[in-house]
């Protein structure tokens, strides 16, 4: 398996009030992962500009491979609606099978 080709996790939050499912659906269907989890709404707290931030949010668990988080990174500019996205990508240790899945599910 190529390095570029190993399974991450790129995490990510949007707006509790944003769908999150279409925006999932949408890396699903484009191949840019193979699977989000979108997870319920939560409370975040964040420094934002010199000041304390609560919002509801909900968290995605985007499975991916490594060679597709540039392409994950452009849609993200060009698509997500926070001016500074969460974008925290994690290199994963899956089972073979998991892994042949994964590259299948985001071929292009």
């Amino acid at each position: 398996m190529a390095d570029d080709d190993h399974p991450v996790i790129l995490l990510t939050t949007i707006g509790a009030s944003t769908d999150a499912a279409a925006f999932a659906h949408a890396l699903v269907s484009d191949r840019l992962a193979g699977c989000v989890n979108v997870l319920p709404p939560m409370t975040s707290i964040y420094a934002w500009k010199g000041v304390i931030e609560h919002d509801s949010e909900q968290q995605l668990v985007i499975k991916t491979t490594a060679s597709r988080v540039p392409l994950l990174a452009a849609r993200f500019a060009a698509e997500h609606p926070y001016e500074v996205p969460e974008f925290v990508v994690l290199r994963a240790e899956a089972s073979a099978a998991y892994e042949a899945w994964l590259r299948e599910a985001t071929a292009s």
